[in-house]
This record gives C-alpha cells, sequence and structure tokens, in this order.
C-alpha cells in the first residue's frame, strides 16, 4: 500500500493518526438460520498502537456455544489472518471467504459471504469526557447471505443461504487495548437502585421479503441519545427514512441483566407513516464473551498483548434465555446477540423476514417502564 497513491497521513500505511492505544480496526460477522437451527460470528480486530491482533468464531446449535478466541503480536503479519481463524476479501463490499480450523476442539467452517444491500454508514460517534476523547469512532453496515458448512461437537451443519450481516468499526472506543484511566471521582452513589440512570443500547441488523438495513438506539446516563437508522428497498429504489424510533419490549423476567422474548421499535417515516418493527427472540442468544468481548481467560478484553500466539476453546450451555453455564458456573451475561424473527408493519413496507438484535437494558428507563 505504501507504494500506492492512496496515503492519507504524512507517515507509512502501518501506522495510524493516533497514538491512542484504544485505536481499532474490525471486522464482525453474522449468520443465522432463518428457521432457527443455529447462529455464528467470526471477528477479527487490530490494535495498531498495542501491535496485536486478535479474533474470535462461535457457533451455537442445540443449546451449545462452541467457543474460539486467538490472539498474536501483529508485526510484520499485515493479514486478515489470527490463529486458526481468517478472512479473505473476495470482492470488496461484496464476498468474503470466512474460514475456521482449529483441530485441538474440531471447530472448522468454510463460508462465503455476500452482500444483498449496500453498505450503509452509520452515524458516527464522538464523546467527550471530562476533556479528553472517549469514543471517536465509526462503522458501516451490511445485510447478505451466507452459505457453507460448520464442523463444532463432531457433528457437520450446512450452511444454506443462512440470512447473514456485518459490520466494520474502526476508531477510538472505550475499553480497548487498556483499563480506561481515572480522571476524576467516581459518579456519586443513588441513594436507591430506582434512581441510578440507566443504559439502553439496541441495535437490530435486519432484512425481509421488502426492505433491509439497520436501527441503532441508545441512551447511557450522562451522554445524550443517539439514534441511527438506515433502511434500503430490495432492487434498489428510494431509501426508507426513519425519522424516530421509540423501543418497547417483552421481558423473560424482571432480573438484570435483561433479557427479552419480544421487542419492537415504534418508528415513524419522514413523512409522518408509522411503521413498526417487531422482533422475536429466535433460538440461542451468543455469549459474546465467547468472541473474547468483556474478556479472555486472563479477564482482560479486547486488544490486550497475549503472546506471539495465543488461543483458547471452551464450550458453553446457551440454552436458558438468561443464565450460561461456563465451565460448571452459571452466569446472567449483560451482552449476549439473539437472533430474532422480524416483521415490518405499515409505512408500504410491510414484511416479514430475519434478524440480529443486541439489547441491553439496565438501571432506571423510563422509557421502558423500568425502575
Amino acid at each position: 500500500m505504501d507504494d500506492t497513491l492512496w496515503h492519507q497521513l504524512p507517515t507509512t500505511f502501518d501506522h495510524v493518526g493516533t497514538s491512542d492505544p484504544r485505536f481499532f480496526d474490525r471486522y464482525w460477522f453474522v449468520a443465522n438460520d432463518p428457521r432457527g437451527g443455529g447462529t455464528l460470528q467470526l471477528t477479527l480486530g487490530v490494535y495498531q498502537n498495542m501491535n496485536v491482533m486478535d479474533g474470535g468464531f462461535v457457533f451455537a446449535r442445540d443449546g451449545r456455544q462452541h467457543n474460539v478466541r486467538a490472539s498474536r503480536t501483529l508485526r510484520p503479519h499485515y493479514a486478515p489472518c489470527c490463529g486458526p481463524i481468517a478472512v479473505e476479501v473476495l470482492e470488496p463490499l461484496a464476498r468474503f471467504a470466512l474460514r475456521v480450523d482449529d483441530a485441538a476442539s474440531g471447530v472448522r467452517a468454510e463460508l462465503e459471504w455476500r452482500a444483498e444491500f449496500d453498505a450503509q454508514e452509520e452515524v458516527p460517534q464522538f464523546v467527550r469526557q471530562r476533556g479528553r476523547v472517549v469514543r471517536d469512532s465509526r462503522r458501516f453496515d451490511q445485510i447478505g447471505a451466507c452459505a457453507g458448512w460448520v464442523e463444532a461437537g463432531g457433528r457437520r451443519t450446512e450452511v444454506d443461504s443462512w440470512w447473514a450481516a456485518r459490520d466494520h468499526s474502526w476508531g477510538v472506543r472505550e475499553r480497548v487495548g487498556i483499563d480506561e484511566p481515572q480522571t476524576g471521582p467516581p459518579p456519586a452513589a443513588a441513594p436507591d437502585a430506582a434512581s441510578a440512570g440507566g443504559t439502553l443500547f439496541a441495535f437490530l441488523f435486519f432484512s425481509t421479503t421488502a426492505i433491509g438495513g439497520h436501527v441503532q438506539l441508545s441512551h447511557f446516563a450522562g451522554e445524550g441519545d443517539y439514534l441511527s437508522a438506515e433502511v434500503e428497498r430490495r432492487g434498489g429504489g428510494a431509501p426508507v427514512r426513519l425519522a424516530r424510533a421509540a423501543l418497547r419490549a417483552e421481558l423473560v423476567d424482571d432480573r438484570s441483566p435483561r433479557r427479552f422474548r419480544a421487542a419492537w421499535f415504534d418508528a415513524a417515516l419522514d413523512d409522518g407513516r408509522p411503521v413498526e418493527i417487531e422482533m422475536r427472540a429466535l433460538g440461542s442468544a451468543i455469549d459474546m464473551q465467547g468472541l473474547g468481548y468483556g474478556g479472555y481467560d486472563d479477564g482482560r478484553g479486547l486488544g490486550v498483548w497475549r503472546g506471539d500466539a495465543h488461543t483458547e476453546r471452551d464450550v458453553w450451555d446457551v440454552s436458558d434465555a438468561c443464565e450460561v453455564v461456563r465451565d460448571g458456573a452459571r452466569v446472567r451475561p449483560i451482552h449476549r446477540i439473539q437472533p430474532v424473527r422480524v416483521a415490518v408493519r405499515g409505512g408500504g413496507v410491510d414484511g416479514e423476514g430475519t434478524g440480529s438484535l443486541t439489547f441491553i437494558a439496565e438501571g432506571r428507563l423510563p422509557q421502558l417502564g423500568l425502575g
């Protein structure tokens, strides 16, 4: 790349434009069987200032989640592969080969991800706290289909044109590579749990017979609300623009972290016509710690240097909607991604399909009727 005409900074391509150790660049892929027969995810991330590449692959079927996590020293091997996990760009923004070959666990996969919609850039995110940039990132999303096969637990699963999505994100984000430094006193303790600030994060990738795209809604205490929504019609035509969206949910129980049976985005087009997007849980939700999100075996997160070559493997019970059994310990993870059946009603874009929903709703959230 340094012998092309595409430089963007007065340095070589093996450097980035900030010394922030949290700078990252990451692929994330997901594929769900529309019949509820399984779900898989694959990720690869680069952390230039930590000299690290890491990645993960998870496959869940019949309530069992098979995990492979890997990490390696980045330099001098600039290639999208990490241990047994590899991504090959067959056609930019259109087709990717996803490969896993982990002999120690018996987890293998040969998959081709192909686009069915154009990539969609999200609204950029920028947050500064106490004079310090804690988030400055970009991401684009894309809906597609995935085909091939996966082997796990001694069983081969044919991936027959499963619904699929991906994102590509880069920039600076909290808790990547390093522990966040203390820049002031912690927030004052609330007098009771009911008055504590809440966290809401709902991120849907989806497509139906008529449309496809993403809707992302978040609310974090001390920050403004964030909405990024872009929806396209199959076969092209004018985009479907959502002017607003609100979330409601039917929860499994009232314990924290909260999980959902069904959720709805109550939205409106920019011409005022109402649109409802219904999402119902479909099979097991992925426990994202299997990919390394929230920690490897060392209890540290993504982007941490773990040596020249490091691989971890485990199998977890994810048959319960709320609890996961990890190595005999029963836990209730906050970060799970749920395959969903999707139904869209109204606005002239009615249809049914499949999607992937990240749902986090913690603390006091009056907009969801949660104390």
